[in-house]
């Protein structure tokens, strides 16, 4: 850049731009500039769109009638040259058929563009784009939900550009955001923007207060900067989409923001809009509400990014295959053992006779029959008749109980009943562990609000020192603001006071010059003259004035007169009357007249220099001390940063453990309950075994025994 340029360079103000302007074929020397028509205003001067930091004006180029927005700077931004440069190779580098919208606008930075004042200055010739800003554009349009629907998902389009290619604007605001007709995004004002070519270097602004966090300061300078704008705009566009009167209810006409602005952020608790929108019968508009609030006061690069606009959709539970398990225990078991058929196939029927049913198929016919015979015989006493066939009956009893059959289904019978108090007792068992598991659940539960409120604790507390930090830094910021105040007035109060010392100490001198006896003063002769030299009163520099005061005696007056001396005594001279006095006064007054008509009217160059030097050493205190200010409310803010990470990382340590340890008692209590389900999935089966082998009673009662050890079938 040529001219004086460096830090200390004053540019020129927008009215010495539009100065410069109504002659562009004189202060422009690029082909397309050069002899440009502004356009004007009313008054017919070129029309300026004025900012913190440059003066835009529209020119349209005689050369080929195109139509451009030059943007004039008004103040000095170090690397201004490097920056631009930068930005203007990463946009140039994007592939048009990979954005979303058209949102770049071409531009071009002329180091030594314009001329003012007889110095060159750089200037940024921008197309000119027929857009709307965002807020004119929602005053029009609010009321259309599709359309403004249809513009919120194109705004994470662009916040979705940015992100992909690293880059942040830096100022995203309504101004800076123009909907052009077809109803996409014009992105303009580049002078704060990231690209990682950037990287390392810190910020030039920390953009409109209305749209950005609390927490940003000028370290933040990154491919993050822009994620608290993102969502305050994001949010508006959707509530607007969802409840076109938010914008009457929330908006001021003309005024510097959308829905919300930066005492909302700053003191969330006490805003008055936040809880329409926090209120608000839709979810979409409370979520998001919610969501903006918990990020005030956030360190930038901890927020999420716009394009993650909701959790991730929770996968539905895995089905249980029938087995009546929950989802979440799938792949935590093994696969379920296909129950074998209880106990082994039930007899039929008696099979093979051994010695002792045969002895039974000879004795009991005998015991039966010959006893008989001897009672009919007279032989045997009728008492005795029922011993024998008791005898027999009992063998048979025995014989039956031991057979092979018998005993087989006795001890598979008594296994079954025991199998089914078992299977019973699993439905109890699997009670008690569901009312276990919905105690463990609960637990977890609360565990989980226990740790999100230490969360939001984390981040209150967090917000807390911030906003401490930034209070005592806005504290010292106006203190020290007062003080470069009033250094202003106290310059000139000291000015004007070395003034009138000079101006002073030169009359008193041009006074010593004029002596007394020189003077032809009337009434006032030699011996007179000799009377005041006696009192040291030889020029007009020796005494001040005159005092007279009056006495009253015997009913006359006598006026007495009085020199006064510099050191403020008076004294008496003989001689020196009133009238005489008043001459000598007057005579002063001439002389001093005289003197300050003929010394100096201001300081000299040096003089005034030292002074001004003086003041300047102490403005450059006070901006030390800004300076100062600025870099401890940084530190204090990295330090709460710096305690929200530590504090977060422990708890997310702690969360982890606790998670693991559930997921085992998870995984325990999903094992006991497939045991358990097991086994009450084993008692039908049990049920029907147990029906089937009291059926086989019949197959192997003592009637079916008898006939098959007297017949053998």
């Amino acid at each position: 850049m040529s001219g004086a340029a460096g830090p200390l360079r004053r540019f020129p103000t927008g009215g010495e731009y539009a100065d410069a302007l109504q002659h562009t074929h004189l202060c422009f020397r690029h082909p397309e500039l050069k002899g440009a028509v502004p356009d004007l205003t009313r008054l017919q001067t070129p029309k300026a769109i004025s900012g913190a930091f440059a003066s835009v004006f529209s020119l349209t180029s005689p050369a080929s009638g195109r139509r451009y927005a030059v943007k004039c700077f008004t103040r000095h931004v170090p690397d201004q040259e490097l920056r631009y440069e930068a930005i203007s190779r990463q946009l140039a580098s994007l592939d048009p058929a990979t954005l979303s919208q058209p949102w770049t606008m071409g531009f071009e930075y002329l180091p030594d563009a314009v001329t003012v004042r007889n110095e060159r200055y750089p200037v940024l010739k921008m197309d000119w784009v027929q857009a709307t800003t965002l807020s004119s554009w929602l005053d029009a349009h609010h009321h259309d939900s599709t359309a403004v629907d249809r513009l919120a998902d194109r705004f994470t389009g662009l916040a979705a550009d940015l992100a992909a290619h690293g880059m942040a604007h830096g100022d995203l605001q309504h101004g800076n955001l123009l909907v052009a007709d077809d109803g996409t995004f014009r992105l303009v004002d580049y002078d704060g923007m990231y690209v990682p070519a950037l990287t390392g270097r810190a910020g030039t602004e920390r953009g409109h207060r209305n749209y950005q966090s609390p927490a940003r300061g000028d370290q933040d300078f990154g491919s993050a900067m822009d994620r608290f704008s993102l969502w305050v705009i994001y949010l508006a566009l959707k509530a607007l989409a969802a409840d076109a009167t938010l914008w009457t209810q929330l908006h001021e006409p003309q005024g510097e923001y959308l829905l919300l602005t930066e005492d909302d952020f700053k003191n969330p608790s006490a805003s008055p809009r936040f809880p329409a929108l926090l209120a608000h019968p839709d979810r979409t508009v409370r979520d998001l509400a919610d969501q903006v609030r918990a990020l005030s006061w956030q360190p930038l690069d901890a927020l999420p990014p716009l394009t993650a606009t909701g959790p991730a959709p929770v996968a539905a539970p895995a089905s249980s295959g029938g087995t009546g398990l929950p989802g979440w225990m799938a792949g935590h078991l093994p696969p379920p053992v296909p129950t074998a058929p209880p106990g082994p196939p039930l007899p039929t029927g008696f099979r093979g006779r051994r010695i002792l049913d045969t002895l039974v198929a000879v004795l009991l016919p005998l015991a039966v029959v010959v006893p008989g015979l001897l009672w009919a015989a007279h032989a045997l006493a009728s008492f005795l008749l029922p011993l024998p066939v008791s005898a027999a009956a009992l063998l048979g009893w025995g014989a039956h109980r031991s057979r092979p059959e018998v005993r087989s289904l006795r001890e598979h019978e008594r296994s079954l009943v025991a199998q089914q108090w078992q299977a019973a007792q699993a439905g109890r068992d699997l009670a008690d562990l569901d009312a276990q598991q919905r105690e463990f659940e609960d637990s977890e539960a609360a565990r989980k609000v226990r740790l999100a409120r230490r969360r939001s604790a984390l981040v209150e507390a967090h917000q807390h020192d911030v906003a401490a930090a930034e209070k005592d830094k806005v504290t010292e910021m106006r203190a020290i603001d007062l003080k470069l105040q009033a250094l202003d007035s106290d310059q000139k109060a000291a000015l004007d006071r070395e003034l009138a010392g000079a101006r002073n100490a030169c009359v008193q001198a041009e006074l010593g010059k004029a002596r007394i006896a020189m003077a032809r003063l009337p009434g006032i002769g030699e011996k007179l003259k000799d009377g005041l030299a006696l009192y040291g009163i030889r020029t007009a520099a020796d005494f001040t004035g005159i005092r007279l005061t009056s006495t009253s005696r015997h009913g006359y007056t006598n006026v007495t007169a009085l020199i006064v001396k510099p050191n403020g005594t008076a004294v008496n001279i003989k001689g020196i009357g009133d009238a005489k006095a008043r001459t000598l006064d007057a005579w002063r007054d001439a002389r001093a007249a005289d003197a300050r008509s003929r010394c100096t009217t201001q300081l000299s160059p040096a003089r005034k220099q030292a002074i001004i030097a003086g003041f300047d050493l102490r403005r450059a205190q006070c901006a030390a001390e800004r300076d100062k200010a600025e870099l401890n409310a940084t530190a204090r803010r990295a330090q709460a940063h710096q305690r929200l990470q530590e504090a977060r990382a422990r708890l997310d340590s702690e969360d982890n453990d606790a998670l693991r340890d559930a997921e085992q008692q998870r995984r325990s209590f999903g094992q006991r309950s497939a045991q358990i389900r097991t086994s009450q999935a084993d008692l039908t089966a049990v049920t029907d075994s147990l029906i089937a082998a009291r059926r086989t009673h019949r197959d192997l009662s003592r009637t079916r025994y008898l006939r098959f050890v007297l017949t053998g079938r």
